[in-house]
């Protein structure tokens, strides 16, 4: 079976998937793997082509170089707030997924507009991020994906808009995720968790030479399962195979990375009721349908190579492919569901079908070179991304639940609900296209050793086009006409973005910096079309900000000052009781902070804030929402983590550690009627670690606070209670 024919294994069948076999193979290959080769504990230094790679636990460290620039620029050279969360930091933690991971970075929140609450949906200041994967995206924005750390080596994180580099992109950010690169040094490792909910998750590795000259491999393989504290339960199944090839003077990368992803969607979460989520209910009550699913399959090739055709040219040829689908039963998050005279009203569930396959192909060459004494390193550039979609979806009423008090939704299966499709049903049956052409530049300019400059510019052309294959009473596309079968839909646009910076080093400790920026992103994937192919949306931010190095980069400290406008946004929103897209401004301003402070050799701390004022500018389709907050946008987050490593008996290696994450209340829609509060959670971790191996004890929600973590059009998606998750691992 190939890998696009296995996305047609069913839940029922999944332990006979061939992703499922892949992932056995890789474990028995761990299994099996020669012991007599690794008799001895090896530290080794992981290679990255695009930058270099810190072993601790910092997230600042000015020395380190982040593949996101493409510059091989160090952070203390950027004229930008990008952060590096390593490895070290995520296994302190206990995470096992990004979301776990991305509050040690200033001024980023999980939500906003279609955060259905089964994928990642983040918000960098207040605005919409993009997820990479090596410098490749996921490709439909929305309708997103849950990343899992199987092999990740770090998450970089670009703040701010990032369209001369990227293309096509929400104005919030760029997380970059990075994953282990083979090495020519054969050893393993695995580990294990187990924790509160039913949850399990196994992960492993093997690296090392192939045998043949300059050829290495590394498979990582990972494992997952989740009751859920509210019976939530997924499964997660992931196998990443990778080959380096060092030959002449290329250095050759091809990965495969494959995952069969179960996950229960629960987006109505708790209700909504007097402007905030249900007080006097368990925190399991549950208003989502007993048989929401979705299902996703997900396989990329990967093929990169770097050229050092001199020392003052390296050419870098990047190709991806991406396959994915999605098959959801999902409610329907709509504003008109709430509470009336006790009851839960207006309730509906969406069945649907998708499916994407886009190309990717990278051409960069960077060159170095000097002007008079000023250094230059030049990146140039040539993309082109082809998207294909298919989505078909269906809607079906609900009947209502009689208690909201204490919730029993009444259908118990498909077989009890009648899907529609007409103007108070939403629907579709689409395909959609894409052809994204871009060329672009960035050059970091070291004039003197302390004055750097950075400007990028990137011209695209956008080839897009959707065409129903079936006719839906009441649709219609953004210039008013109706949206009929077999008609096609389509537009062009050629935005130019661009950023310009400098950064000046005014003391070896201090270095003021500021940037301009302006982006671009398509409004094109499966969710934003129910009104036509848009028009893209723009946005310019200017930020200013303070770099600080103490004490040889024990104590580093970033600060940021921001204001971002974006145009043409598209914001879910609910009309005459049917889910549509409409379009508005939005502004942000704020202020951040991100202190990594290494106090002594043992005791360690990270802490970030983030004040911002995100506000609705335009909205012609909704003039009362002018003045109001974003979907899902806090004023005020404030993260902390600490860990203070000591022996016990002459034996170090012991440590101890906790943290804080502060978010403040945020609204449900543009209407700000509905939200979630404030929210205050503890975090502890008690562990030892070896030269090879560690075990960790992690305890999440010490308080045992209620709390939400998104605020959903319908309801407020609901924090884990107190819980506590054993992790045991090795490297060998």
């Amino acid at each position: 079976m190939s890998p696009i024919q296995h996305h047609r294994c069913t839940r029922r069948l999944a332990s006979f998937c061939p992703l499922s076999r892949l992932a056995s193979a890789s474990l028995l290959l761990f299994a099996l793997a020669p012991m007599t080769q690794a008799q001895d504990a090896v530290t080794l230094t992981p290679v990255s082509v695009h930058g270099t790679y810190d072993q601790s636990d910092r997230v600042n460290n000015p020395d380190l170089a982040p593949s996101v620039g493409k510059t091989g620029t160090k952070l203390e050279d950027l004229p930008a707030s990008v952060q590096v969360i390593p490895r070290a930091l995520m296994t302190e933690q206990g995470a096992t997924m990004l979301r776990d991971v991305v509050a040690n970075a200033s001024g980023i929140n999980a939500g906003g507009q279609d955060s259905k609450g089964y994928f990642d949906h983040f918000l960098i200041r207040g605005l919409n991020a993009q997820i990479y994967s090596e410098g490749f995206s996921d490709g439909d924005q929305l309708s997103g994906l849950s990343h899992s750390l199987n092999g990740v080596e770090r998450v970089e994180i670009l703040e701010g808009p990032g369209s001369a580099l990227f293309g096509s992109g929400p104005p919030g950010g760029t997380i970059n995720i990075v994953h282990y690169a083979p090495a020519s040094i054969f050893h393993y490792g695995a580990s294990l968790q187990y924790g509160s909910f039913g949850s399990l998750t196994n992960s492993d590795y093997v690296t090392g030479p192939t045998g043949v000259n300059g050829l290495d491999y590394r498979v990582d393989a990972s494992f997952s399962h989740v009751d859920g504290f509210r019976g939530l339960h997924s499964h997660d199944y992931e196998v990443r195979p990778a080959l380096r090839w060092l030959w002449g003077n290329h250095i050759t990368d091809v990965a495969l990375d494959a995952r069969n992803i179960h996950e229960t969607p629960d987006s109505y979460g708790i209700i909504y009721f007097d402007g905030q989520p249900l007080r006097h209910v368990s925190i399991n009550a549950l208003y989502s349908s007993p048989f929401t699913s979705a299902h996703s399959d997900f396989v990329r090739p990967t093929l990169s190579d770097q050229w050092a055709v001199s020392d003052a040219l390296t050419i870098n040829n990047r190709l991806s492919y991406l396959h994915r689908t999605l098959d959801a039963v999902v409610n329907g998050d709509s504003a008109s569901t709430k509470v009336t005279n006790g009851e839960v009203v207006s309730r509906q569930l969406r069945q649907q079908d998708d499916s994407g396959d886009s190309v990717d192909y990278q051409f960069e060459p960077v060159w170095k070179f000097f002007t008079g004494s000023v250094h230059h390193t030049l990146l140039t550039g040539f993309e082109y991304q082809n998207q294909r979609l298919s989505t078909e979806r269906s809607t079906a009423d609900l009947p209502n639940i009689i208690d909201a008090f204490a919730p029993v939704p009444p259908e118990t299966s498909l077989a009890d609900v009648t899907f529609k499709c007409d103007a108070k049903h939403s629907c579709d049956d689409d395909r959609l296209r894409a052809n994204y052409y871009g060329v672009y530049a960035t050059d970091q300019v070291d004039v003197t050793d302390a004055f750097k400059l950075r400007a990028g510019i990137r011209q695209d052309w956008w080839d897009t086009s959707l065409t129903p294959r079936i006719t839906v009473p009441g649709r219609f596309g953004t210039d008013g006409k109706p949206l009929l079968a077999g008609v096609e839909d389509s537009r062009n646009d050629a935005p130019l973005s661009w950023n310009i910076g400098a950064l000046y080093k005014v003391f070896s400790w201090m270095s003021p910096y500021v940037g301009v920026s302006r982006s671009h992103l398509a409004n094109f994937n499966s969710e934003n079309t129910q009104n036509g192919v848009g028009a893209p949306e723009s946005a310019l931010q200017y930020e200013a900000g303070l770099k600080f190095d103490w004490f040889d980069d024990r104590l580093v400290l970033n600060t940021a000052a921001f204001d971002v406008k974006r145009d043409h946004v598209a914001a879910a929103t609910t009309i005459n009781g049917v889910e549509a897209v409409v379009f508005d401004s939005q502004k942000t301003r704020g202020t951040e902070a991100s202190l990594d402070a290494a106090l002594t050799d043992q005791w360690h701390l990270l802490a970030n804030v983030t004040s911002q004022d995100a506000t609705i500018t335009d909205n012609p389709q909704g003039i009362s929402s002018v003045g109001h907050r974003p979907q899902g946008a806090p004023n005020f987050l404030g993260n902390l983590w600490t860990t203070y490593r000591f022996p016990i008996a002459g034996i170090a290696g012991f440590r101890i550690g906790g943290g804080v994450n502060y978010q403040d209340k945020s609204y449900s829609d543009l209407t700000n009627v509905n939200g979630i509060p404030s929210s205050v959670v503890w975090n502890g971790l008690l562990g030892y670690q070896a030269a090879v191996w560690g075990v960790d004890v992690n305890l999440r929600n010490l308080t045992n606070r209620r709390y939400f973590v998104a605020a959903n059009g319908a309801g407020a998606l609901v924090g884990e209670p107190r819980s506590a998750f054993v992790s045991v691992h090795a490297d060998l």
